[in-house]
């Protein structure tokens, strides 16, 4: 058995599933914003879309070191695949972690930017802050592999 090739798929996969709940989070958010702009009768900013859809990227972030994670696995000693093993596991997670605090602060910006109508600069660097940790994760996850 491979190890290395499974630390891979585990890579991709945790990645993923940190974006679906992050999008379901912010999702909220902007589901809610909009909610409160029609009951006051004030335009629906269509622009909250992308603070729902903004973990989404964490899913090609392990998609790309899965592949780099796939190549170096094939052939790869013991050791190493123990070592891409972990890796999968620490990329993974610390990607899941980045999208779930994307999304909270997504939901956050969404529900600022329909209450004010201001500040959408403010919100979204906010959000890619909480980008930067995965896209750390996938270069670091790439040079370890």
């Amino acid at each position: 058995m491979n190890w290395g090739m499974i630390g891979a798929g585990v890579v991709m996969g945790i990645a993923a599933m940190g974006s679906a709940m992050g999008i379901g989070i912010a999702g909220q958010g902007a589901i809610g914003a909009w909610k409160r702009c029609y009951l006051n009768n004030k335009p629906a900013p269509f622009l909250l879309v992308v603070f729902a859809g903004a973990p989404l990227t964490q899913t090609i972030y392990g998609y790309l070191l899965m592949n780099t994670m796939k190549g170096k696995a094939a052939g790869a000693d013991p050791a190493t695949q123990m070592f891409l093993l972990g890796l999968g596991f620490a990329c993974g997670l610390s990607m899941c972690m980045s999208a779930l605090a994307q999304g909270r602060a997504g939901a956050a910006g969404s529900d600022a930017l329909a209450e004010t109508g201001k500040g959408f600069t403010n919100y979204i660097m906010v959000v890619g802050l909480c980008e930067t940790i995965a896209l750390f994760s996938m270069v670091f996850g790439m040079i370890a592999a």
